[in-house]
């Protein structure tokens, strides 16, 4: 077999010289953001690179930044194998990172020197991000002092504004609008509107394009989803805001819709791709032209609306309060705004505000301000939020000098948001605000202590009505009160994170394993058992350790640093990796219900759902190119029994490469083409969603949105596709080809759960059932009840003969009353309670009652197991 491994490949590629590298280093691959830390291990055997890495870091003037750039091109220069190779050597504590975030600037990459031993874990967390590093500490000072309605900031905040819109509007005047044309979904290509007037650049809105068609589309329209063919010669992103800073500004979760402007891409439809504001004129020709209207069917709908609620209940806390707004993102149900409120004293919120809020969001509805967008430079934009120490704290990290941002300003508001908004905020109809709560600038203990308010927000007031109804059914079925109700699980500070399962919700647990273990026996997979801890070099070489570190838990073993893993692939991998394969081997499916550990903070630690101790219904298939499709459908087939068995519905999505993914780009149109093949050959085109950009860096992925009972939408079981680690961890298998250099070949991994974590669906499905739990998975299936002590012998007969044929089943010996007996079954969910008196005995039977108190009379014992048995096998209720 090739010698291919680590060491043996640094030792080939060690003779290349870095000047040698550097003839050639233009039509070579950019350094890979995660991979930027083995730069170190490239050069430790030469002490004057060496020097100058620690020179740069120090920020020593005297660094030579072409020596630098020399570094950048000798790793540029390395084959991806070899580059892979390397990850399994990298250095714990490197010398420095390459900040690959400014590759484009004229040193090829800058030495970034990221403190990555911050006191705060949120925080150290929430700035893991490109670009300089906001610094932690107390800021806030005297920016507020006590609640004042209507500062006066207000005014000079809006003059600076009023002044910078001056200054872009001369700007726009000098812009030459050229006719433009814009194509619909279904294929038709408008070019004027209905008077006849053509359609130009800088002047023609989406707006403009939809009251063409209608003006009900235009009036319901929240944001139009805008795919350009071409842009008009005078315009530059950079000039409108598109480039200045990260993109986005903090890094959020939950931040704003992407927009993407790089037409240099080998995929520059998908890169031309981007949400634009109904209002804001085109600046190109467009391929195609969606309008979101459906709030419930929409993500990115919701989004925006969403995003937008969040300025207006911003300007409500502006104008009631004097808040110093810091950040304030769309959440998957809702938004909040957080901000700096003096952190004691009357600056805190209570349940008292939240009717003035509502009432002061309501007369900001009311007034139909429109959401309007400007261009602001960096200095401009510190001007304009000067006052407030967040924002600036914001800019002047995250804006480069010399570039140019955007800020959005309804009402008195001017917020430094990328946007985009809703036209006006008449469009908000119904407003709650929800809950409030404490947190810190950046999620680190030691910055400001802010104040957060969660709202909720709807395009018609029933909807309202109806989330409000929902939310006190989920009050109700919250699986940490039908878990306490039910004595299936229970938490001790001693071992927090981590759930101690009861004798009845073991049951469950263990049911839920036992029904997928007949599903893999079934689909062909292999259950493997991997150990629960490994020396830290495997997560280096899987690359996790670099990634995800903090959230390991990990300890010295004989002077060695291990960890608990997190997760099963990497020791799938090793698995594969033990023995020479062939591809008469393929597709091998290891499947795996191994512990696993995952640090979460204290303070997000949430029930079941969020958990430190979990165990996942993994499984990892390794396979060839050409068998992602079959294998893919046989996930998907999977997926649909396990759900449908559920009583749950679902929806596919195709998540395909992001801007900052890793490997081949033929290889990624290749896979997301096999992925896009098997949701066409599973549910039929046209009936699931792509969502461009949203893959994983290491491959596509279809994201199996599940809804329950009450219509929430859960993310439980994923395919991924994986092309990554088979080459971290140099996995291949014997062609069978004889010609040379194809001898072998990689596999592709496919990530697949259909549960996910099995206590995260736990906590799903027992707010899915109520508590009520199918007779096939529930805990409690019968219950024995003597109507009088004489026929106790009797019912313990019976309840072990269904004992013996694997049912849940318990005797009520109490001295409670009949009545009394019967009500405590079904409050406690038993699925049948079986009642005996004199009649039963003599005529060996039971007669049967349901928990909805349903009488089904009097059944012969045997009769009845058999129908058991029936209910059991079929999972059903």
């Amino acid at each position: 077999r090739r010698n291919t491994t680590p060491k043996s490949i640094i030792q080939r590629h060690h003779t290349q010289s870095i000047h040698g590298a550097m003839s050639n280093s233009s039509s070579l691959p950019p350094l890979p953001n995660d991979l930027s830390d083995t730069l170190s291990n490239l050069t430790m055997e030469d002490q004057d690179l060496r020097n100058q890495l620690r020179e740069a870091q120090s920020g020593d003037a005297s660094s030579d930044e072409a020596k630098l750039a020399e570094i950048c091109s000798f790793w540029k220069s390395l084959d991806p194998a070899v580059r892979s190779a390397l990850v399994g050597m990298e250095s714990k504590n490197g010398i420095c990172k390459i900040d690959t975030a400014r590759e484009g600037s004229n040193n090829g990459g800058m030495i970034s020197n990221k403190n990555t031993g911050q006191k705060g874990a949120q925080g150290r967390r929430a700035l893991d991000s490109s670009g300089p590093l906001i610094e932690n500490g107390l800021i806030g000072g005297s920016s507020f002092e006590k609640r004042t309605k209507n500062p006066g900031w207000l005014k000079v905040r809006g003059d600076v504004y009023d002044a910078v819109k001056a200054r872009r509007d001369e700007e726009l005047s000098k812009k030459v609008p050229v006719g433009i044309a814009v194509t619909l979904p279904d294929g038709n290509t408008l070019t004027a509107n209905k008077e006849g007037a053509p359609y130009q650049s800088w002047r023609t809105t989406p707006f403009d394009v939809a009251a063409t068609i209608s003006r009900g589309l235009a009036d319901s329209s929240f944001v139009a989803r805008v795919t350009y063919s071409n842009y008009v010669s005078d315009y530059d992103p950079a000039e409108d805001g598109m480039e200045g800073g990260d993109e986005e500004l903090l890094n959020e979760e939950h931040a704003a819709p992407k927009m993407n402007l790089d037409d240099n891409d080998a995929d520059a439809t998908k890169n031309m791709t981007m949400l634009w504001d109904m209002n804001r004129p085109l600046v190109g020709d467009v391929s195609k032209m969606e309008f979101l209207n459906q709030f419930k069917d929409d993500a990115d709908a919701r989004t925006v609306f969403w995003h937008s609620s969040a300025h207006i209940m911003g300007e409500a806390l502006e104008r009631l309060f004097g808040s110093r707004l810091t950040i304030g993102p769309p959440l998957d149900v809702g938004f909040y705004y957080d901000s700096y409120m003096g952190g004691v004293g009357d600056g805190m919120f209570n349940e008292d505000d939240y009717q003035p809020v509502e009432k002061e969001v309501a007369a900001i509805i009311k007034q139909k301000q429109k959401f309007e967008r400007l261009v602001v430079t960096k200095d401009e934009a510190l001007e304009m939020f000067e006052g407030n120490p967040f924002k600036t704290q914001i800019i002047s990290a995250k804006v480069p000098n010399g570039t140019r941002t955007t800020v959005y300003r309804c009402g008195d508001l001017v917020d430094l948001c990328r946007g985009p908004h809703l036209p006006n905020t008449g469009r908000v109809k119904a407003f709650a605000a929800t809950r409030h709560s404490a947190t810190n600038w950046l999620g680190d203990t030691e910055n400001d202590s802010l104040q957060r308010m969660y709202g909720v927000s709807f395009p018609d007031k029933k909807m309202l009505k109806e989330w409000k109804e929902n939310q006190e059914k989920a009050k109700e079925r919250d699986h940490r009160r039908i878990a306490m109700k039910q004595d299936l699980i229970m938490f001790h500070e001693l071992s927090a994170g981590s759930a101690f399962w009861l004798p009845h919700g073991a049951r469950i647990y263990n049911k839920l394993i036992e029904f997928v273990r007949e599903h893999l026996w079934k689909r062909g997979y292999h259950e493997v058992i991997t150990p629960n801890i490994y020396n830290l070099d495997l997560w280096h070489q899987s690359g996790h350790a670099l990634h995800y570190k903090d959230a390991m838990f990990c300890f010295d073993v004989e002077g060695k640093e291990w960890a608990m893993k997190p997760m099963n692939c990497p020791g799938h991998c090793l698995m594969f990796a033990g023995k020479i394969r062939s591809y008469r081997d393929l597709p091998i499916r290891y499947a795996d219900f191994g512990v696993l550990h995952r640090n979460e903070l204290s303070g997000a630690l949430t029930g079941l759902t969020r958990v430190r101790r979990f165990q996942q219904d993994d499984g990892h298939i390794f396979c060839t190119e050409d068998q992602i499709t079959e294998e893919v459908v046989a996930s998907l087939e999977f997926m649909k029994s396990v759900y449908t068995t559920f009583g749950m519905t679902y929806k596919l999505e195709l998540s395909t490469r992001p801007k900052k993914a890793l490997g081949d780009i033929a290889l990624w149109d290749r896979a997301e083409a096999a992925l896009a093949r098997a949701l066409d050959s599973f549910i039929g085109p046209g009936n699931w969603k792509e969502n461009p950009e949203d893959g994983a860096f290491y491959g596509p992925k279809i994201d199996i949105k599940v809804m329950d009972a009450m219509e929430r939408v859960h993310q439980c079981a994923t395919i991924q596709l994986d092309f990554q680690l088979p080459i971290r961890f140099e996995l291949e298998y014997n062609t069978g080809s004889s010609e040379k250099g194809k001898e072998f070949a990689r596999p592709v991994l496919v990530h697949r759960a259909m549960l996910g974590s099995v206590e995260r669906m736990f906590a799903v499905l027992c707010e899915h059932y109520g508590g009520k739990w199918p007779f096939w998975l529930s805990p409690r299936q019968v219950m024995l009840i003597p109507v009088h002590k004489d026929w106790n012998d009797y019912c313990q007969k019976v309840k072990d003969k269904l004992h013996a044929e694997g049912f849940y089943v318990e005797v009520d010996l109490s001295k409670a009353t009949f009545s009394k007996k019967v009500r405590t079954a079904q409050v406690a969910q038993f699925n049948f309670q079986l009642v005996v008196g004199k009649a039963e005995v003599e005529n060996g039977t039971v007669n049967v009652r349901t928990r909805e108190n349903k009488q089904e009379g009097e059944k012969d014992v045997d009769e009845f197991i058999a129908y058991l048995k029936d209910l059991r096998a079929g999972y059903k209720m």
